[in-house]
């Protein structure tokens, strides 16, 4: 497995500040595109990835790292030749990134041209997404790129995994684009928090190409 991040997208730059700082004030100037004040805690990162079964899984995507606490769960938890992309479009989210992780593939990049920064890499199919994006947030046009894109991607089995800091609020929503929606509800992150498990695409809701 290869996990050195493509050269165009390695950086120096460093983020000061404990995580929880970085995120508070990413939170109050970034608005709706930050989906928490704060880390997700280790409980909730274990249910985002409750069920993958990580002997079988080549290809697992991060939407939306942040400061790291499930791509640090991820790279403990994948197989040798597994590959895992971890995609973040914050700067000073990925200079964080690459501080605690140095060996992992970090783009720099946007989730709606997934499918793109993915043929960049030879990767045609992805067996699970796990997401910390604040989708319901997301204009309806960006939202759909992303999810669209991420459905596109996504293999007969694979598994949308998407982070919420207001429980069941959104199961409507995701609904709309999949076939198979649960929600884990996990109490004692800060705030209350869980996690839709998204099965089989809806391909009636896919963007249509502009």
């Amino acid at each position: 497995m290869s996990m050195t991040p493509p050269a165009a997208t390695t950086k120096t730059v460093k983020a000061r500040g404990p995580d929880w700082w970085l995120m508070v004030k990413k939170f109050f100037t970034k608005g709706s595109k930050i989906a928490s004040f704060a880390p997700s805690s280790r409980r909730l990162c274990d249910k985002m990835l409750s069920g993958i079964d990580f002997d079988t899984a080549k290809v697992i995507v991060e939407l939306g790292a942040g400061t790291g606490p499930v791509t640090k769960l991820l790279l403990e938890r994948i197989k040798p030749g597994t590959q895992l992309l971890i995609v973040e479009i914050e700067p000073d989210f990925c200079a964080r990134l690459r501080q605690r992780f140095p060996t992992a593939n970090i783009v720099e990049g946007d989730a709606s041209k997934l499918d793109q920064l993915l043929a960049d890499r030879g990767i045609s199919k992805v067996c699970h997404i796990v997401s910390g994006l604040p989708l319901p947030s997301f204009p309806e046009k960006l939202r759909r790129s992303v999810l669209g894109t991420s459905m596109k991607m996504l293999g007969g089995d694979g598994t949308f995994r998407q982070l919420t800091v207001m429980p069941w609020v959104y199961k409507r929503l995701y609904k709309k684009y999949f076939t198979n929606v649960r929600f884990k509800l996990e109490p004692l992150n800060l705030p209350p928090a869980g996690v839709y498990l998204c099965k089989g695409y809806k391909a009636d809701e896919l963007p249509a190409a502009e």
